[in-house]
């Protein structure tokens, strides 16, 4: 694509990522994963907002987007992933890059700035997209290898997706669900931030799902307890699948759950039956699989991802309705997971004030933009010092609102 001004660094574009090598892919997208991190028997010391092993931005995870067709062709989420590598070709940073023609399975909704920007007579479509596809989750973006030349790695990559922005005519450049150290260096090269809530679940240490319990006032203890007992009457147990149990009549239960509540939702799932398939065959192992039986078949499933610390819930479905059990399979049995797992979190997905109820707690998400036009970029900046003041308040009002014990005393 291009030279680094003033350096040996190149940057370049892969419009798929079977043309690199999974090893240098992954050694940029998470430079700090731990071997074995995912047998570690205790929550992890350190920040626990970060992941050092994050699954969605993996080579494998983005390979079985590509493999199953889930972008690429004429899904309208078009591969542009940039690659920065030095002088002995080696991979010093790359990003999840993607030239969107539409701004569908995002979760940070731009439609109103494409409308008008378009009534207005400009063209906001294409865009690039750095994320990862249909997965509302925090993680990195800038993927930058553990090198001296991190920081000008970092700086090659923010100077390519500008280049490319142009050298595409696109209108502007989203970073979604970024985290630091990307977040501070795109807000250094102009980058405008948008803030949202999501509901994570922290681990303060707990010995059991009773520990947890513990923390909560009594009312709501006791209506969680009493929540789990209903949730599972009319003889539902719960099964918990990874790896090798992840076989293609499961997929097959669990994409029939996804279909049906996909379709309900957006009109059309994001993911089709071979991404299943593909990802289970590339990283069954950090698949936490957590699925409903009844009268002898699954009614019910969520799939969710395994970070070294983090457990991601994404995808629900059901065909049978039952009180309470989308809280069970999704949000308790997370819980018991991570509890169990050692894992200092989960991340329940986007929105959903319900989750609040049941122990999860208001978090803030926050995504980078860079809009090109002048004339668009001044009324969205403004838009969004708004949003965030009002993302901050709601915040505030919800964690009021939590189920957790004001003080040690309040409880009984």
């Amino acid at each position: 694509m291009s030279e680094a001004e003033g350096s040996d660094l190149t940057v370049r574009v892969a419009t798929s990522l079977k043309a690199v090598p999974a090893g240098a892919w992954n050694a940029c997208a998470n430079p700090h994963a731990l071997a074995g991190a995912l047998s570690a028997p205790a929550v992890p010391s350190g920040d626990p907002a970060l992941d050092r092993d994050n699954p969605f931005v993996s080579h494998e995870f983005l390979t079985a987007l590509e493999d199953s067709r889930c972008v690429g062709g004429r899904t309208g989420w078009s591969p542009a992933y940039l690659l920065v590598e030095d002088d002995a070709g080696e991979l010093l940073a790359a990003s999840p890059s993607f030239l969107k023609s539409h701004s569908q399975g995002e979760y940070v909704f731009d439609h109103s700035w494409a409308d008008a920007y378009e009534r207005a007579g400009g063209r906001y479509y294409p865009k690039l997209q750095v994320a990862a596809p249909f997965t509302p989750a925090t993680g990195p973006r800038l993927l930058i290898a553990d090198t001296p030349r991190a920081d000008e790695a970092r700086a090659a990559l923010i100077g390519g997706l500008e280049a490319l922005r142009g050298q595409t005519q696109s209108s502007s450049v989203h970073v979604t669900f970024a985290q630091e150290p990307d977040i501070a260096a795109l807000k250094q090269a102009g980058y405008l931030e948008r803030n949202d809530l999501q509901f994570h679940w922290q681990n303060e240490g707990f010995g059991t799902y009773d520990d947890f319990l513990a923390t909560l006032a009594s009312r709501k203890r006791k209506a969680l307890k009493r929540e789990r007992r209903e949730a599972l009457a009319n003889e539902i147990t719960i099964e918990v699948l990874s790896g090798n149990d992840l076989t293609e009549a499961v997929w097959d239960d669990f994409f029939s759950f996804y279909e049906d509540t996909g379709a309900r939702k957006w009109g059309r799932p994001y993911l089709n039956r071979a991404f299943f398939s593909a990802v289970g065959a590339a990283m069954g192992e950090r698949i936490v699989l957590v699925m409903a039986r009844r009268a002898g078949r699954y009614i019910a499933g969520a799939i969710n991802f395994r970070g070294a610390n983090t457990l991601y819930g994404r995808n629900w479905g059901c065909i049978e309705d039952h009180p309470f059990l989308h809280f069970e399979v999704c949000y308790h049995q997370a819980i018991d997971y991570a509890i169990a797992h050692g894992l200092a979190r989960v991340e329940a997905g986007a929105q959903g004030e319900h989750k609040l109820a049941r122990g999860y707690r208001p978090v803030l998400t926050r995504s980078l933009h860079h809009i090109a036009d002048p004339g668009l970029r001044r009324p969205v900046a403004a838009y969004l010092a708004q949003e965030r003041e009002q993302i901050a308040a709601a915040r505030e009002a919800l964690a009021v609102e939590s189920p957790f014990r004001k003080t040690e005393t309040a409880d009984d």
